[in-house]
């Protein structure tokens, strides 16, 4: 498709703004977002959507979780129950924390006129979390919606167990509505967990919204982050986690390295995550293999403020799972206008238009991703980026907006309390 734009390929729209049945049934709703004091950009979006169409949002948070936004819109409480995740440097210290958050979760969830409690994410105590504390507010008298990033994201990471797989069920089965983003997601739900269809609704990933975007230019991010204006720039962004299959990324860029146009750059950037240790020494001692100058490491939490420069300076984002459903860090991409090369796994296939959007690969090849580095570097895409940064930012905002999302979730809200059109 080499002279294809976004306007030429067949992508299906989201529901829009305006006047909707879920909108009205949800207008003065009383709801409590639990967030599990994690993945501030996802639970910022949607406590921002919710509060727009007039739910009143009370958000369950930490620190990690603020932002003065939350203190200043109509329509949202911020509730920091758990302070400061990781301020106690001693292990006893950590644990009396963790428990008075569970202790003040309780507390609320007795006293709250919330109808809604939706949950995010799990807490740290992701058992009690899927059994008891789900009987808990059950008992309170809560509706519960919950949203399920991964619907077993232990098998994922290669630890499913028994125990893993029944307390997943009871937490599905506990819940009212269950949230996912993908249709194979809701499949898997339906087939595996047995949650019935009519209470599973699939919501297209959101872009995050939380990232402030500047007039910053593409040239200026690679000057800030010391790479010429020739340089053909590769980049992963997320957490480093072994299903990321960050090694087959290096063993592709060692194959292009081999080419005769010899001005690739890669840049890894992200935040090691606890447990993948193991995994962080083995990328790195991959990387000593390269000539300095030719791979940014930037093993770190990168600040909000801070990404638009490194998906700026970028030419393209690489993103070579070995699973996933689907991932957030896609359409941050496109949001920032960035194309993507990314594996055929999860959802990747529906949400990448080939030669428009992105290109695909095999996963587990790393010959196959050098095959779709050097075809994405000699296609229109690459050669028209400055146009095609403005088309997908465009289309993120039409096909992954907020405003859609928080549209359907008010309809699960009606749906479960009993809300109908007045």
């Amino acid at each position: 498709m080499p002279n294809a734009t976004l306007m030429d390929a067949p992508l299906t729209k989201v529901p829009q703004t305006g006047t909707t049945a879920g909108d009205n049934l949800a207008r003065g709703m009383k709801m409590a977002l639990l967030t599990g004091c994690k993945d501030r950009h996802y639970a910022f979006g949607m406590a921002m959507g919710l509060a727009a169409k007039g739910v009143r949002v009370d958000v369950i948070g930490s620190d990690e979780i603020d932002s003065p936004e939350l203190h200043t819109t109509p329509n949202i409480q911020f509730l920091n129950l758990r302070g400061d995740r990781e301020g106690r440097t001693t292990r006893f210290g950590k644990l009396i924390n963790l428990l008075t958050y569970y202790a003040k979760l309780i507390w609320y969830a007795a006293r709250s006129d919330a109808e809604v409690f939706h949950i995010l994410w799990n807490n740290k105590l992701e058992l009690f979390d899927r059994t008891l504390l789900m009987l808990y507010y059950r008992l309170c008298g809560k509706k519960i919606v919950l949203t399920a990033h991964n619907v077993n994201q232990a098998r994922r990471d290669e630890k499913d167990s028994l125990s893993n797989r029944a307390t997943l069920r009871t937490q599905y089965q506990l819940s009212d509505h269950v949230l996912v983003h993908t249709q194979r997601m809701k499949e898997e739900l339906c087939h595996e967990f047995g949650k019935s269809e009519d209470a599973v609704t699939v919501l297209r990933y959101p872009m995050n919204n939380a990232v402030p975007e500047t007039s910053l230019t593409p040239a200026a991010a690679k000057q800030r982050l010391g790479l010429k204006s020739s340089d053909r720039a590769l980049m992963f962004f997320g957490r480093i986690r072994p299903y990321k299959g960050i090694e087959h990324l290096l063993d592709a860029f060692r194959y292009v390295q081999d080419d005769r146009q010899s001005n690739y750059r890669l840049i890894i950037a992200g935040e090691p995550k606890k447990g993948s240790e193991e995994y962080l020494r083995e990328i790195e001692q991959i990387v000593q293999g390269f000539r300095p100058e030719k791979v940014i490491l930037e093993f770190k939490l990168i600040p909000d403020e801070d990404i638009e420069l490194y998906f700026k300076a970028a030419d393209v984002l690489v993103l070579p799972y070995k699973e996933i459903f689907q991932s957030g860090v896609l359409f941050l991409a496109y949001s920032l206008g960035l194309p993507a090369i990314a594996t055929d796994v999860g959802s990747f296939h529906e949400d990448i238009v080939e030669g428009t959007t992105g290109f695909l690969c095999k996963p587990g090849d790393p010959e196959d991703m050098a095959r779709a580095i050097r075809q994405y570097f000699s296609s229109d895409l690459y050669r028209n980026l400055t146009g095609r940064r403005r088309e997908l930012v465009g289309y993120a905002h039409a096909n992954h907006s907020w405003d859609a999302v928080a549209e359907l979730t008010c309809r699960a809200y009606a749906q479960i309390t009993g809300r109908k059109p007045s």
